[in-house]
């Protein structure tokens, strides 16, 4: 069944990412008055204070190399957890600056929210980000083209496939490293709906979800939120998840950049090329004819 190329014939490539959203949260939630509400504030927080220093010390024991998603202003909140992180070996993607999504901005807005991450990550890390997040996996039409421009190597925020694919921009092709909701630890452990997962629960949905990737041959990418899987019960998941894995033949674990540098440097993926759709406007005006 297999239908992606993996090196040394692997069957499946797994990737541990994290969206480090740190005190952003609080000031995208409520931008009036989010700087005066402590206790969400505290909740951002727990993320680079307790949970990233868990997930690190995870990581380290199972000998497996993460990608972390950071805003460029939790990165300039904390520079020595983003010299760690470094230090360790994982890789530190952009996620905006504070956490702002694209289609919320003019594209003019948008390049200057990009730049400005560049720049802080690059100051703080020594070397320009290569790989690209979206705040909340929302894109506009015009984002492939501009993270191309600006050389990025890969973006993950798309859902078009379970599979890495290449996404044609005017600019050139775009490698995208496809997320899905299922696979993030929020939706599933927010309080929405006055619910809240059990990591049992958690864990049945993400251990079948990997057995179908591998079974497929996938590229299998865990998003979880280091104040969301940083908690006592869920690092617990985290753990036992790779546990999980590690008892499948033929897994490379691998960080978002390998999977990238690896597809761009054998030209495997297939190329999407985005439909145009048209706008409220040009549909009520009549002026769309569909087939």
């Amino acid at each position: 069944m297999a239908r992606f190329a993996w090196p040394d014939g692997k069957q499946c490539a797994v990737a541990l990412t994290f969206d480090v959203d740190g005190e952003t949260i609080p000031l995208v939630q409520d931008p009036d008055r989010g700087h005066e509400r402590l206790t969400l504030i505290s909740g951002g927080a727990y993320g680079p204070a307790v949970g990233v220093p868990r997930i690190l010390d995870v990581l380290q024991s199972a000998e497996v190399r993460g990608s972390f998603f950071i805003p460029g202003f939790t990165a300039e909140l904390h520079p020595g957890l983003v010299k760690r992180i470094i230090t360790e070996g994982h890789e530190i993607g952009h996620h905006g600056y504070l956490h702002e999504r694209p289609d919320t901005l003019s594209d003019e807005d948008e390049e200057a929210v990009l730049l400005r991450g560049i720049d802080v990550l690059e100051r703080l890390t020594g070397r320009r980000p290569v790989g690209y997040r979206s705040p909340s996996w929302e894109l506009k039409p015009g984002s492939p083209e501009l993270l191309q421009r600006h050389d990025f190597l890969y973006d993950s925020s798309l859902m078009g496939n379970d599979i890495p694919y290449r996404v044609a921009t005017p600019h050139g092709e775009l490698m995208e490293l496809p997320v899905q909701w299922i696979l993030d630890d929020y939706p599933h452990f927010a309080r929405v709906g006055g619910e809240i997962a059990s990591p049992q629960k958690v864990f049945e949905v993400w251990s079948s979800e990997f057995a179908g990737y591998h079974r497929f041959n996938g590229c299998y990418v865990l998003t979880m939120h280091p104040f969301v899987i940083g908690r006592p019960s869920r690092i617990a998941l985290l753990e036992r998840m790779i546990e999980y894995i590690n008892d499948f033949d033929g897994v490379w674990w691998a960080t978002l950049e390998e999977i990238a540098a690896y597809c761009l440097s054998t030209g495997v993926g297939d190329t999407w090329t985005p439909p145009t759709l048209p706008s409220r406007l040009e549909r009520e005006s009549g002026r769309v004819r569909h087939p």
